[in-house]
């Protein structure tokens, strides 16, 4: 007896969820035909009876929903907040390409790296790059299980509830050749046509419709509640997968066979090409393609199409160097600059800023752009009542270009900079050889002040919900909070106020609770989020990362050296200055001291999935190698967890000399370092590839 057969209301438990079971696999089948292959073969009514089955099944026996559910896609009830996902391997950015020599220079840097001749070729994939969100998919033995935002390339949002809204995220894959682990990247967007006619809805329902696809994309896919995602056209690209076991794939095009075998909707426009000319010929393909795709796309990635080159490439900082973003080029407009605005930054900088006439600019409206510093007014000789063209620097920083002369007016004069901070009338100073100009009111200027504390507790630093940029400037304002080290005594001076905040207007008892909790939750933080919290010149996500790993611990930190910095991959004499300057300047020292005492700094941690004879060492390298290039030695040591230095020093552990070594041989032999040649240093890297 088939049980499909068996009216619903007289199935028994057991019976209803090995019907289930066939529902999610037969209605995936059916999703899978008719969202990614377009080739339907049942009629919508059988489909709805499918649908309207599973429905009555999971009503009779709710405990028995299974995780692929089909009735997932209408969402589920809203998530209070957003859970934090970190990933399982870093979702890295793309460096960007904007001519064809950058293109050039990027495929001649891959072959320096692996050490290749200069005609070699490189096979490389071109695809499309969707304007629109990325995400990262997981799925064990063939279920979706949970899905993630980017985030901050190390951690992202969960957000599985409203990816299972999406019509082409196969809850349950297709195939029986899939790994049992799998974690499947992408790009959620939104099409144009689905898009116009969402925008057309909002308008005719008096609500204001959004400013372009992946703004409509963005909105919809952090919903909190996902029914009303469920509601919205959106789709899913997948570009790649990363499998703990089971893959059989050596190239990127295998990989894209596997997804589509899968399930998952890949990108039709997408070609294997063999040098670099041939990727030139495919971005001017798809840039003259581009306003009949049905799709938003800022340009194309390229992509090393063997894996184990892509392994031996590996990454620098946040971006892979097997793959390139190659930018198509700003749309522009014109408008009249109707002034310019001076901001002050969190560093003290004065960054004069066009207040333009509102233009449209490819598809988001324009108001305001960055004029970058007093020299640059001058040298494009901007003016107040200038048209002037206006671009969107890689689709999305809005940049003046320059004035149209022919239509200036016959009263403008040259723009005149500021000598006094605009904010708190401090004097302003040019430091010797920068551009910049400086207030130097440090936090008694209320707009640094103000930019540094919202630094300090933004979501890549300490991450505390409730303070907004507006509660920031009341709280300056009234006195409460001036500098970092009074947000973590703000519970307690309230307590002992006269004047509680939970008595000021737009504040109550819950409100002020709230505040005082999630202050209370980010005592405890990691080092490279406090490094980069504190705000320090040049010194991102990536360089706060570097030095954590680096010193371990903030004391550590603290005591840090020219020499010592400069032994860092990554760190040059420049931002080694800015952050020997900022850690020895007295109100710097007197800050951290004070933070110190109220939190709890981790030491730097790093999980190694297994231990290796270099794991924890300081490695240099010196002298010519013959079979592999710098670049690739180095990113060899740092996979197997050692600390690659620039310099010698009593603290290095070996010096791995190619030909033609200098004085950094002659030093290690006084220091009586441990040296290894070249073949030493690679049979050490067979070995722990063999036992990998």
């Amino acid at each position: 007896m088939q049980i499909q057969n068996i009216p619903t209301q007289s199935l028994s438990r057991d019976q209803g969820a090995i019907e289930l079971e066939r529902l999610a696999k037969e209605i995936a089948y059916h999703d899978y035909l008719y969202y990614t292959l377009a080739e339907p073969t049942i009629s919508d009514e059988a489909y709805d009876a499918l649908r309207l089955r599973n429905q009555e099944i999971e009503k009779l026996f709710p405990d028995l929903r299974r995780i692929d559910s089909p009735s997932h896609r209408v969402g589920s009830p809203p998530a209070p907040e957003f859970e934090k996902v970190k990933h399982r391997r870093p979702m890295l950015s793309l460096d960007n390409a904007f001519s064809e020599k950058d293109v050039y220079d990027f495929v001649a840097r891959i072959r320096r790296f692996l050490k290749l001749l200069e005609n070699q070729k490189i096979p490389f994939v071109a695809e499309p790059k969707i304007d629109g969100l990325s995400a990262s998919l997981h799925y064990q033995k063939g279920q979706f299980v949970l899905g993630a935002t980017r985030g901050d390339g190390q951690e992202g949002e969960n957000i599985t509830a409203n990816l299972k809204t999406i019509r082409d995220v196969p809850l349950l894959l297709q195939g029986e050749s899939c790994p049992e682990n799998l974690e499947i990247r992408g790009e959620v967007y939104m099409s144009r046509s689905d898009f116009k006619i969402l925008n057309q809805k909002r308008t005719a329902n008096g609500e204001q419709a959004f400013a372009n696809p992946r703004n409509a994309a963005a909105g919809s896919l952090r919903q909190l509640d996902p029914t009303i995602t469920s509601q919205r056209p959106l789709k899913f690209f997948a570009y790649t997968y990363d499998a703990l076991s089971g893959s059989r794939d050596q190239t990127h095009m295998e990989i894209l066979n596997s997804l589509k075998s899968w399930g998952f909707s890949v990108n039709p426009e997408i070609e294997l090409c063999e040098d670099e000319a041939s990727l030139l010929i495919f971005y001017n393909r798809l840039q003259n393609l581009r306003p009949s795709l049905d799709y938003e796309i800022d340009g194309i990635v390229y992509k090393v199409n063997d894996l184990k080159l892509q392994q031996r490439l590996g990454s620098i900082g946040r971006s892979p160097r097997h793959s390139l973003a190659h930018k198509f080029a700003a749309e522009q407009a014109e408008t009249i600059l109707a002034d310019i605005g001076i901001q002050v930054g969190r560093t003290g900088v004065l960054t004069p800023v066009a207040i333009l006439e509102p233009v449209l600019v490819g598809g988001v409206m324009v108001s305001r752009a960055s004029l970058h510093n007093e020299d640059e007014i001058k040298r494009k000789d901007i003016r107040i009542g200038d048209t002037v063209i206006i671009q969107r620097a890689g689709d999305v920083i809005p940049q003046v270009v320059g004035p149209v002369l022919s239509k200036r007016p016959e009263q403008s004069h040259p723009f005149v900079f500021p000598n006094q901070c605009p904010v708190c009338n401090g004097p302003v100073e040019q430091e010797s050889g920068l551009v910049a100009k400086r207030c130097m009111g440090g936090f008694n200027c209320q707009a640094q002040a103000i930019e540094r504390l919202r630094y300090f507790v933004s979501r890549d630093a300490f991450d505390i919900e409730g303070l907004g940029e507006k509660h920031l400037e009341n709280f300056y304002n009234d006195g409460l909070i001036r500098n970092p080290v009074d947000i973590f005594t703000l519970f307690e001076r309230d307590k002992q106020s006269l004047d509680p905040l939970r008595t000021k207007e737009g504040w109550g008892s819950l409100s002020a609770r709230n505040l005082f909790e999630a202050i209370e939750k980010r005592r405890k933080i990691s080092l490279d989020r406090f490094i980069y919290a504190l705000g320090i010149p040049q010194v991102g996500q990536v360089t706060a990362r570097l030095l954590a790993k680096h010193y371990k611990t903030i004391d550590a930190f603290l005591l840090a050296t020219s020499e010592d910095l400069l032994s860092i991959e990554g760190i040059g004499l420049n931002m080694a200055g800015d952050i020997i300057n900022f850690i020895q300047a007295p109100e710097q020292i007197e800050l951290i001291s004070n933070l110190k005492k109220r939190l709890s700094i981790e030491p730097y941690f790093e999980e190694i999935s297994r231990k290796s004879l270099l794991t924890g060492k300081t490695i240099v390298f010196t002298g010519t190698l013959t079979s592999l290039s710098r670049g690739e030695a180095k990113a060899q040591a740092e996979r197997m967890g050692a600390k690659v230095g620039g310099s010698v020093s009593s603290k290095t552990d070996y010096l791995i000399a190619g030909s033609d070594a200098g004085g950094k041989l002659k030093l290690a032999k006084e220091l009586g370092i441990k040296i290894l040649d070249e073949n030493q240093w690679l049979e050490i890297v067979h070995e722990e590839s063999d036992t990998a």
